[in-house]
């Protein structure tokens, strides 16, 4: 049992839900709660007592590992994710009776996973990852809630963005100050108490990026902009969880960031207002689920707030308010759901009586209530005393004054939550059937918090570990009684006042009634937004143009210009070599083929002297002896004269004309790129024969891999990466491919009357074709498979392969008499598409022996066997399905958006 599978344990719970939700419906939250609480305790058995590393090396030449460590933090939040998630999965089989549950339940348990991924990530590259996929995956619950969560979920989505930025900036800045990705050692160097400007640009930059994640002032709206999910998702995400991994994060930086004086203002202003205006707007609403929300706003706010005091006490009860939190916030959030099933409505003003009508549901939401407003004997009372005493004991009466205003304002609002819907005539409900489920998850939390305060000092363990991995001391010591202190005089103190709030609620409602502040936090991120898109809009409208001069312009220019720059300042030596008569011949070819192009006013003579330009570069590669890059060369020519005349048939045969004023600038840009692409190899590479890099991999590459084939063994191991990358772009064309085709009707040109003519009929005309075809496209594609078996030790590999298998299929094309016979009905999206998931398997088999895209090697019945040939194949599929869509798309008779719908 390790760290490693407690984190696959999740992953392959978030794969398995899919499965089990559409084979057991609503039902799937079952097992997947029994998952969630095996988990659980797993984590507990691995690390209650004691602090657990463990390490799988991901990237070692950047020091990027999958480092995990579970000490008393980590802990105490996997228990808090897993636990509640189990929660709202038992809750959500009945609350989705009926409904579609497939997507809900993947997202629910793939947060679940990304948030134990972040709470035990000990890298700070894994830290970032997992950090943007909780914001995805809190997207992706909020758009699936109904056809109105869209633009909710777009301003979560930008605010919680825009903190993930601020946390990659802090990354960044962490491992170049200190040298490492690891992040126990990251947070342990000395550079936080001896750099102040590191220590506060960092701390910055986390308590930023921690304060759009929790919903901390003036970043607070998204959180009650995004109730339109479902009361589960609002219990687990934006109570329970999501919100908490901005607390998480504070709690994990907060002793070396506290070496930054700004850090601990920074918090307190903002925890302190957020507070208020929190508790206030809970206060304001009728809404059980957005006073719920702000009411978290609040909460989060106090847990800011003493994390920035920074004590052992603070921090003692930042810990054991997490939990609170968590338990009276989560019965909440699900009471309302119940509510709101039953009744129809979550409006306080139209439910009463709920004493008679919900008995059972009544008690709980009381406790709960009674927990959330501190009231002894909860949790909620017990962290609330810790919350003053250490505000007392750091900044002093007069904040700890604050705190306890706030604390009253929340009381107030608990109260008005069952005063307001208990008592009274009895709201008709709908029938309760079914919905037990719903009622233990709400006990659970509600117990939860109501009965921990009475057994305090059972929490000892977990908490002092939890505040030992913070920073201060492990000697906590939680009871429900600590004696008469100033803190408990507060408290006592803020529940009287919260209380007369109560009494005095019709006239706090009637103040309360009007809007406070002129912009609303909506309004704010919804201005922003706006300001964002129009300023894109304006700096597209530079460049939005359809001319291809107009784009090709910029890269040309700066070639010319960083190009001629480099010239002058580096001044490199070159050494000139003699040129046979054959260089000199193809030179001329070539030159001829671009003044050809540059000349031509028939765009079918321009891709012929384009391919004249493009053949003679291939025979220039032969005669160097580059044959793996001669034989691409060539079959790219073949196949771009292919695909081009497709595309010539939708465009008038001739160019138009370019007058002087726009032809000159154009030749001399032209003239000028040309001249420096040019000069630019041969005086950089002083015309060595081989430099030192290239006759490491000529001496050294089949030593290292096995295979003789220098070119091949470059692209699929030692920069598989980057060929990975490529394999996605070649995907990516493919889509685009498509999205070109069928986003607007294809023009063609007029269709002259058929003249009478022994070259008209095309069947005739292309029988010889057809036969050569016969024996041509099997040899073909024969050839294609053994040039990707043998290019690892010869000329050959995965994408001359996929070349030679896409130029059997233009033979095809070619001989076919009409365009519907030529189309394939190949599905080349999802070809492409595979080659991409095969190069990444196979770069995930590197994981058996160091990290991503690791060939692996074995000698097989005297074969030399490599996974590169896996990730070769991938090229192969990626390339091929890329051509096998040029061919079909462009050559593709009317009506292409119905023969793609077809393909996919």
């Amino acid at each position: 049992m390790t760290l490693l599978g407690l984190l696959l344990g999740g992953w392959l719970l978030t794969a398995l839900a899919p499965l089990l939700a559409r084979w057991l419906g609503h039902r799937a939250g079952w097992p997947l709660a029994a998952g969630l609480l095996g988990l659980a305790a797993m984590a507990l058995m691995l690390g209650y007592d004691t602090t657990v590393e463990q390490s799988v090396p991901w990237i070692p030449s950047l020091d990027i590992a999958l480092r995990l460590r579970l000490d008393g933090l980590a802990m105490l939040f996997v228990a808090l994710v897993l636990i509640v998630g189990a929660l709202v999965m038992i809750y959500s089989t009945a609350y989705f009776r009926g409904k579609p549950t497939v997507s809900y339940y993947t997202l629910m348990t793939a947060f679940a996973a990304s948030m134990t991924m972040l709470v035990l990530a000990d890298d700070l590259v894994l830290l970032f990852v997992s950090w943007e996929f909780t914001t995805l995956c809190s997207y992706l619950l909020i758009l699936r809630s109904g056809p109105d969560a869209g633009p909710p979920a777009a301003r979560t989505l930008l605010v919680t963005v825009a903190g993930g930025l601020c946390l990659l900036a802090a990354v960044a800045t962490i491992v170049v100050r200190t040298g490492t990705t690891h992040l126990s050692t990251a947070l342990a160097d000395p550079a936080w108490s001896e750099d102040g400007t590191f220590a506060t640009t960092v701390a910055i930059l986390v308590a930023v990026a921690a304060m759009t994640k929790s919903a901390q002032f003036p970043f607070h709206a998204w959180l009650p902009d995004a109730m339109v999910a479902p009361a589960p998702v609002s219990a687990y995400l934006h109570a329970a969880a999501m919100v908490k991994a901005g607390i998480y994060l504070l709690l994990r930086f907060a002793e070396p960031a506290a070496h930054a004086p700004a850090w601990s203002a920074l918090l307190i202003t903002v925890g302190l207002v957020s507070s208020f205006i929190g508790a206030v707007f809970a206060l304001q609403r009728t809404d059980l689920k957005a006073l719920l929300a702000y009411s978290t706003v609040s909460h989060l706010g106090l847990l800011t707030l003493v994390i920035g005091v920074g004590t052992t006490a603070a921090l003692t009860a930042a810990v054991v308010h997490v939990v609170a939190h968590a338990a009276f916030k989560s019965a909440g959030f699900l009471y309302v759901g119940l509510l709101e099933k039953r009744a129809g409505t979550r409006d306080i003003r139209e439910v009463g009586g709920l004493w008679r009508s919900m008995p059972l549901a009544s008690v709980l939401i009381l406790v709960a209530a009674v927990a959330m407003g501190g009231i002894p004997p909860t949790l909620g009372f017990v962290s609330k005393e810790l919350v003053l005493d250490g505000v007392l004991h750091g900044p002093g009466l007069w904040l700890a004054a604050l705190v306890a205003l706030s604390a009253a304002i929340t009381v107030a609002y608990s109260g008005r939550m069952v005063v307001s819907t208990l008592p009274g005539a009895p709201t008709r409900l709908a029938p309760a059937s079914g919905t037990w489920p719903m009622v233990v998850a709400i006990a659970i939390g509600a117990v939860a918090a109501g009965t921990f305060g009475l057994v305090a000092p059972a929490l000892d363990p977990l908490v002092g570990r939890a505040v030992a991995a913070t920073g201060g001391s492990g000697d906590v010591h939680l009871a429900l009684w600590h004696g008469v202190t100033p803190a408990l005089g507060l408290s006592l103190a803020a529940i009287a006042a919260g209380a007369l709030l109560i009494v005095a609620r019709r006239g706090v409602d009637r103040v309360l009634d009007r809007r406070l502040f002129p912009v609303t936090g909506v309004g704010a991120v919804e201005a922003v937004q706006r300001a964002v898109q129009v300023t894109g809009r304006r700096l597209g409208d530079l460049t939005r143009t359809d001319a291809p001069a107009a784009h090709l312009a910029v890269p040309l220019l700066l070639i010319a210009v960083l190009g001629v720059a480099g010239l002058v300042a580096l001044t490199p030596s070159w050494e000139a070599a003699d040129s046979t008569a054959v260089d000199v011949a193809l030179l001329i070819v070539l030159t001829g083929g671009v003044i050809a192009t540059v000349v031509a006013r028939s765009r079918l003579g321009a891709v012929i002297a384009v391919g004249v330009a493009g053949f003679s570069v291939a025979v220039w590669f032969f005669t160097l002896g580059a044959s793996d890059v001669a034989l691409t060369q060539l079959l790219v020519e073949i196949l771009t004269v292919v695909i081009m005349v497709l595309v010539l048939r939708h465009l008038p045969q001739q160019f138009g004309r370019r007058s002087v004023r726009r032809a000159v600038p154009a030749a001399i840009l032209a003239i000028a790129a040309g001249v420096v692409a040019t000069l630019g190899p041969l005086v950089f590479t002083g015309r060595a024969e081989l430099s030192a890099v290239g006759r490491w991999f000529v001496e050294e590459g089949p030593v290292e891999t096995g295979g003789a084939n220098v070119v091949n063994t470059i692209l699929v191991e030692f920069r598989a990466l980057d060929t990975f990358g490529e394999l996605v772009v070649l995907a990516i064309a493919a889509l685009a491919i498509t999205a070109l085709v069928e986003a607007r009707p294809r023009v063609t040109r007029p269709v002259l009357p058929s003249v009478s003519s022994l070259l008209a009929p095309a069947a005739p005309n292309a029988v010889f074709i057809n036969v050569l075809a016969r024996v041509l496209v099997p040899l073909m594609l024969l050839g294609s498979l053994y040039a990707l078996l043998r290019g690892h030790n010869a000329p050959g590999g995965g994408f001359i392969a996929a070349l030679i298998g896409a130029g059997a299929l233009a033979t095809r094309y070619l001989g076919a008499p009409d365009d519907r016979e030529a189309h394939s009905g190949l599905p080349y999206l999802a070809i492409a598409g595979s080659g991409v998931v095969v190069a990444a398997v196979s770069g995930f088999i590197g994981y058996a022996e160091r990290s991503f895209l690791t060939p692996l090697h074995a000698d097989i019945l005297g074969y030399h066997f490599t996974t590169s040939l896996i990730f070769d194949l991938g090229v192969y599929l990626a390339v091929f399905g890329v051509i096998l869509g040029a061919l079909d798309s462009l050559g593709s008779p009317e009506e292409p958006a119905a023969k793609a719908g077809d393909r996919r």
